[in-house]
């Protein structure tokens, strides 16, 4: 496994004022509490945005190509990982603004500029919002099967019935590992490997139940539609054969409202592509930033 590091991309700061010292600390303590790894250095940064649930860790199958170009930003959000779980504030967290300042704090810790943001499912919203609070940090968003809402409406196909959303949610109080192997599975749907779904329902075993729960309900119930005209970088958006989470009208739907958006439809299955397909993932990606 890769060490962690928290390296930044620019030069040493000088530690000669106490106001200085006191900011370099607090820093450091928003590194450790993300569990920030910086891996290189002297390439341009690209910033990864976990899907719900997840842990870091599920970009594995990418690092290593990824790696050779950029150097890579990664992190837990608070409650997943190895997070400090104790960090963790039910007021700040309410909606996907908090998550999206977490990754402007870390941004700004780093002192990073013109960096690729890529999210997935809603790391890809996170990161979105991330990049209309502070652009300055980015040049360039990929988006992996996203979407900006997740609910039916009558001039709206979001994939999800309220009745289904509340039933899931229910389930997830009352049974919370059955629940990491069913939506595990329905993610990545029947035409992937059942080991691919076994890997996913790892990463929300190791997540924090209660506030996976919580997690769970401002995912569902956010409507990040009216921030997509807010955004000004250019994006990719990733979308995925049968990915009952953001099926082919939500992708249809963000070409239409981002600004600058380039849409391509994998042959991948399922809602996670970085799992099932990274190596057509990957490709797609590059062709984008080249």
């Amino acid at each position: 496994m890769l060490a962690p590091s928290f390296s930044s991309p620019s030069a040493p700061v000088s530690l000669d004022t106490p106001a200085v010292a006191a900011e370099a600390a607090a820093n450091q303590t928003l590194l450790r509490r993300h569990h920030v790894r910086v891996l290189g250095e002297g390439k341009p940064a690209m910033v990864l945005c976990n899907g719900f649930g997840c842990s870091q860790q599920i970009w594995r199958h990418m690092i290593p190509t990824l790696a050779a170009r950029y150097q890579l930003i990664l992190f837990d959000y608070v409650g997943s990982g190895e997070s400090d779980l104790s960090a963790y504030d039910e007021r700040k967290y309410a909606t996907l603004a908090g998550y999206a300042q977490d990754v402007v704090d870390i941004c700004q810790a780093l002192q990073l500029h013109d960096a690729v943001i890529v999210g997935h499912s809603v790391g890809a919203m996170i990161g979105l919002l991330a990049a209309t609070q502070a652009p300055r940090y980015f040049t360039k968003l990929v988006l992996i099967a996203p979407s900006p809402y997740y609910l039916n409406e009558p001039d709206y196909y979001g994939g999800f019935e309220v009745d289904d959303v509340h039933q899931l949610l229910a389930l997830m109080d009352e049974d919370y590992h059955s629940w990491t192997n069913l939506f595990a599975s329905l993610l990545m749907g029947p035409a992937n490997p059942a080991s691919l779904g076994e890997e996913l329902a790892t990463y929300f075993c190791q997540t924090d139940s209660a506030i996976a729960q919580q997690f769970a309900r401002v995912v569902f119930l956010s409507d990040n539609r009216p921030d997509l005209a807010r955004l000004r970088q250019p994006a990719l958006v990733l979308q995925c054969q049968q990915d009952v989470a953001a099926p082919a009208e939500v992708g249809a739907y963000l070409a239409r409202h981002l600004p600058v958006a380039t849409l391509v439809t994998l042959n991948a299955t399922g809602h996670c592509p970085h799992l099932s397909a990274p190596l057509e993932t990957l490709r797609a990606m590059e062709a984008f930033l080249a």
